[in-house]
Formats: structure tokens, C-alpha cells, sequence
């Protein structure tokens, strides 16, 4: 990506970043669930979210898609399964690499008499499902997974599911809305807490399809059953994740100014900001519209030579745990050190994104220290160039492609086909930005 001897010429200019992925999953399934026809703009064109569209379409709901580029999909048309529930489909759903198509369902099916098994590519088949499947049995679902906790996993759900008071002991939208969704068909108060505030999406869009959902300090969210969707139109704005590679890329590469419009904002999404503007970045958000709850703006960001290191604690990691690659990244061009703590759940993404994190970084000459659930990353003088794998997970490829941009020597990233899951036009967008926009 980048010669051994040339400077990077700067990023410029404005990109539209592809649409949330959290909220085109939560947008089509809610859609789908619903009584009725959806309209869905903006909805994210990648791996991940095809496999939400096709499980939901094996289970019986109808959609069309009218035109789509390689970022978003045009419009999207919906009709819900609704009162008469999903339809048992004839064989196993495949959820592809995606942990909250998997996840997820398995909230909706709970609550509905069908047998479904899904399944996931090698990758979702080593993450951990019992944190759903557990819940969603104390409520009277019957959910069969591998002896390892894993994927395919057999969902048996019941037109008679309790109401659940769950306490999670791991900070997770996707715990958080599984046990929600069966919530909607139990009668009475289902209720989840969690250690840590997690991404809110769930909470902020099911108002938009008539479903009211209660919150509270605790950090809490409530239910009250049973409760049927009803259609609704929504736009889906731009993804924070994806715009926080083409933030630290500016901050990294001189001369560098971008702006990214569009872009969701919610709180729970934008701890990598906060982290960035404590480090000493030249980066900045404004607040231009709202999306239902979720407010959207435009993130600006600009050459930083002068960062310093920071600590982030274990309460923000939620609302960054998706940026911690990229932001290790921006430490190791920081001065001092930076240490991130409670980031266990890294090692159950995509990969062992923490132990990726140390290799790569180590790679490229960065002194770096970890343990089970923390990360130091000393600021070096400069990166050298390396051969970095992204171990087939997108949140990798983009962080080694960045880091490209910057280091004293060649580097060789393998595996960026990989951000097809959620950015399939990062390239693109990136040299666009340095005006070497390639045919």
C-alpha cells in the first residue's frame, strides 16, 4: 500500500461513510418482524448485513431491493412476518460471519413455536453463544448449541415464554436486544441490566415501529409484552466504526483535513472520539439532524503531529470496543503510553483481536505490553513496514491499511477482502481522499 521511500500525499475532501451496521441489522429485522410494508434507506451493503436479509427472508419475510453500489443498498422494500410469526424455513439459516444475525434471531425466534438451526462460516462458529442462549431459557426457550457454547446452535422457541429480570454480566447490545426482542413476546416486565451502558441502537429505533422501550441509570433497559412491531420508514445514517479509520488516517497522514457527514453520533458509538480529543487530536463532531432517537452529524478531523497518551478505562470500552485496533494504532504514534483495560471481549470477535493487535503492532517495531483484558501500547518514533495479516476480520484490514499509510518501509497487508463485512469501499474512499482515485 505504500512505497518504501514516498510520502503518503494528504487525505482532502469529503465521504459520505457507509451506512451503521448495528442499525441497517436492527433496521431490516425490526422491518421484518413488523406488521406491515417498510421502506429502508441507507441500509449498509456488506456481508454482514446480506445475512440478515437472507435469514429473514428464509423465515418469511418478502423484501426487495431496488438498486444498490458497492456501499448501500437503494431502496428497500419490507413486508413483515407480523402477527402470524416468522415461517419455519426448510432448513438451517445460515448467518454467514455475522454474531448479531445469529444473536439476535435467536432473540425473535424464542418467542414463536418453530425449530430453526443456524449456522455460521468458521469464523462466527468459534464465538461464544451461551450468553444468549442461557437467558433466553430461563424465559422457557429451549436453545441447543455445540458442548463449546458455539455455533450451529438449534432454537426452539415457545408461544409461552416468561418475562425475565436479567442481569448480564458482560456489557452487550446484542445480550441486551436478544433477551428485549423475546421480551416483546412474553406477557409482562422483561427487563435487562448490564455492568456498562452498550450501544443503545435497539432502544432508540423500536419506538419507530410502535414498540415503547424503557430505560433507566442502572444502565437498564425494559419491555413490556406481549408487543407487535408495526411498519415504518427509515433512513439509516453514516457508521461511526467505519468513519474512525478515516479519522485516525487524517490524524496520522501530514496535511491531512476530512470531514465525514452523515454520520451517527449517538453516545454510545463515539467513545473513540472522546479518546482522540483527550489525546490531543485535532478532531471535532457537530450535531446537524436527527435520525428517530439518533442524533447525526459531521466529524472533522485534521493532521495531528502532537498526541499523547491516555488511559481508557473499562467503563468506555463499550462505546469504542470496535475502535480499539484502530486506536492502538494512533497510540503507537503518540507520545507515551497508552493503556486500555477491560478489553477481554476482543478476544471473541472476529478473531483474537487483542492477541492480533499485539502481533501487529510488535510487527512494525511498537513495544507493546498485554494481559487477559488490558493493553499498553508504547508511542514509537516511527513504524517500520511489515507483512501484517488481517486474520479474515475487517476491523484488522482497515487498522494494517492505515497503518501502511505511515510506516518507513513496505508493508504487505493480506486478507483485506475482509472489509466486505461492513466497509467494502474503504480503498476506494481512502485513495479518493489522496487523489489517487483508481478507475
Amino acid at each position: 500500500m505504500n512505497d518504501p521511500v514516498s510520502v503518503p500525499p494528504p487525505l482532502r475532501g469529503t465521504v459520505r461513510v457507509p451506512g451503521d451496521k448495528s442499525l441497517s441489522h436492527r433496521a431490516v429485522l425490526f422491518a421484518s418482524m413488523a406488521e406491515g410494508r417498510s421502506h429502508l434507506s441507507g441500509v449498509l451493503a456488506s456481508a454482514d448485513v446480506r445475512s440478515t436479509i437472507n435469514a429473514c427472508r428464509q423465515l418469511g419475510a418478502r423484501i426487495h431491493i431496488e438498486g444498490e453500489d458497492c456501499a448501500s443498498f437503494g431502496v428497500i422494500d419490507v413486508v413483515g412476518w407480523g402477527t402470524l410469526g416468522p415461517s419455519q424455513p426448510s432448513g438451517p439459516v445460515d448467518c454467514g460471519n455475522s454474531g448479531t444475525t445469529a444473536r439476535l434471531l435467536m432473540g425473535v425466534l424464542a418467542g414463536w413455536p418453530v425449530r430453526v438451526v443456524l449456522t455460521g462460516d468458521e469464523s462466527l462458529s468459534r464465538r461464544p453463544m451461551r450468553r444468549i442462549a442461557d437467558p433466553l431459557e430461563s424465559m422457557g426457550a429451549s436453545v441447543e448449541t455445540t458442548p463449546h457454547g458455539t455455533l450451529p446452535a438449534t432454537v426452539q422457541g415457545s408461544s409461552t415464554l416468561r418475562p425475565a429480570h436479567y442481569a448480564s454480566p458482560v456489557s452487550s447490545a446484542q445480550v441486551k436486544t436478544a433477551v428485549l426482542l423475546a421480551g416483546l413476546r412474553a406477557t409482562g416486565h422483561t427487563r435487562v441490566t448490564e455492568p456498562h451502558l452498550s450501544r443503545d441502537h435497539t432502544e432508540r429505533l423500536l419506538p419507530a415501529f410502535g414498540v415503547a422501550v424503557e430505560t433507566d441509570p442502572a444502565p437498564g433497559a425494559s419491555v413490556y409484552g406481549p408487543a407487535h412491531l408495526k411498519s415504518a420508514d427509515v433512513a439509516v445514517p453514516g457508521d461511526p466504526s467505519s468513519a474512525a479509520f478515516l479519522v485516525v488516517a487524517a490524524l496520522l497522514v501530514p496535511g491531512s483535513e476530512v470531514e465525514l457527514p452523515e454520520v451517527s453520533l449517538n453516545p454510545t458509538r463515539t467513545g473513540f472520539l472522546r479518546v482522540l480529543e483527550r489525546m490531543g487530536a485535532d478532531v471535532s463532531s457537530e450535531e446537524t439532524a436527527t435520525f428517530g432517537l439518533e442524533p447525526v452529524g459531521t466529524i472533522r478531523a485534521g493532521y495531528s503531529p502532537v498526541m499523547s497518551g491516555t488511559v481508557v478505562t473499562a467503563e468506555e470500552v463499550p462505546s469504542l470496543v470496535d475502535e480499539v485496533p484502530i486506536l492502538a494504532l494512533a497510540a503507537a504514534c503518540a507520545s507515551g503510553t497508552t493503556r486500555f483495560e477491560g478489553v477481554g471481549e476482543l478476544r471473541v470477535k472476529e478473531s483474537d483481536r487483542l492477541a492480533a493487535i499485539v502481533d501487529g503492532l510488535s510487527a512494525m517495531g511498537v513495544v507493546v505490553r498485554f494481559g487477559d483484558d488490558w493493553l499498553e501500547v508504547d508511542g514509537a518514533r516511527q513504524l517500520t513496514g511489515a507483512v501484517l495479516s488481517s486474520q479474515g476480520d475487517h476491523r484488522l484490514a482497515m487498522t494494517w491499511i492505515v497503518a501502511a499509510q505511515v510506516t518507513h518501509g513496505q508493508t504487505e497487508v493480506q486478507g483485506v477482502d475482509a472489509m466486505a463485512v461492513s466497509y467494502p469501499d474503504f480503498i476506494r474512499d481512502l485513495r479518493g481522499l489522496m487523489g489517487r482515485v483508481t478507475p
